[in-house]
């Protein structure tokens, strides 16, 4: 039993050694062994021996891997690129605009899109899908349509092109803005004039409207009062002035200021009252 003692305590002190020897190697190794993947980023993990794994992508935190291989970090959140687009309308004159993708990657076809693109897909599959479709629908429109009256239809069909574009190529758009159109200095200062006019010109169409409005309101008027006017006369028979003579008479004969009524004496034989105030 006594010797059985001193073997243990080597045993202990061998496993401690192995423990130490075990830490220090992993903390050498730590470096290339583990990978912080971000707030709003996947990963993929590429192997040296076996490529990209294909089935498992990798959240957020701290991720444990062996040392041939690596993880690829990727933006899932939304991303916004405004690209410049130089263009010919469908009368031959040279568009400038500033169009705007928001776009993202499909999180669970990120092992797809690393094996295709890369993490440089903006540039291999987005930005050139939206230069091609705006080149394209811009050439449908005028220089006037894209200034003022179809620049939203424009910016529909170019975000339907662009969606269209990258369909199974494991990016997502959100949307397609049109940030800024600029025209041929002289082709601009003519759209603006013309649209001042046709404000002038609806100004003015307001105005006539709205006299021929008050006219006929007028004529409405006026057709009332003659109306009024001509039942009044009709009924205003001598009969009936005498009526209301006299009832006039008897109503300030029944008043209490002093006054002297000389019966038969007035105009159509009604009777003339003198005094008061």
């Amino acid at each position: 039993m006594a010797n059985e003692f001193p073997n243990i305590a080597k045993f202990v002190s061998r496993l401690g050694v192995l423990g130490i020897i075990a830490i220090v190697a992993l903390s050498l190794g730590a470096g290339c062994m583990t990978t912080t993947v971000g707030a709003g980023e996947q990963g993929v993990k590429f192997s040296s021996f076996s490529g990209t794994d294909l089935d498992k992508t990798y959240g957020e935190g701290l991720q444990l891997h062996a040392p041939w291989a690596n993880i690829e970090k990727y933006e899932v959140r939304v991303q916004e690129t405004t690209e410049p687009i130089v263009a010919i309308s469908s009368n031959g004159l040279s568009i400038k605009m500033d169009i705007s993708v928001r776009y993202r990657p499909i999180t669970s076809d990120l092992p797809q899109l690393h094996t295709k693109y890369g993490r440089d897909y903006f540039r291999r599959m987005v930005q050139p899908a939206l230069r091609s479709v705006a080149r394209e629908v811009i050439g449908r429109f005028t220089p006037e349509e894209l200034y003022s009256t179809k620049r939203s239809e424009l910016q529909v069909q170019i975000e339907d092109g662009v969606r269209a574009a990258v369909e199974g190529e494991y990016i997502e758009v959100a949307a397609v803005l049109i940030r800024r159109v600029e025209l041929p200095a002289q082709i601009q200062a003519a759209i603006e004039n013309k649209l001042k006019e046709e404000q002038e010109a609806e100004r003015y169409e307001y105005t006539i409207i709205k006299e021929r409005l008050e006219a006929q309101r007028k004529e409405i008027e006026a057709t009332g009062q003659a109306t009024y006017q001509r039942i009044i006369t009709k009924s205003l028979t001598p009969q009936f002035l005498r009526f209301k003579g006299i009832a006039a008479t008897l109503e300030l004969a029944n008043s209490t200021n002093a006054k002297v009524v000389i019966v038969g004496s007035g105009k159509d034989g009604l009777p003339l009252i003198l005094g008061g105030q």
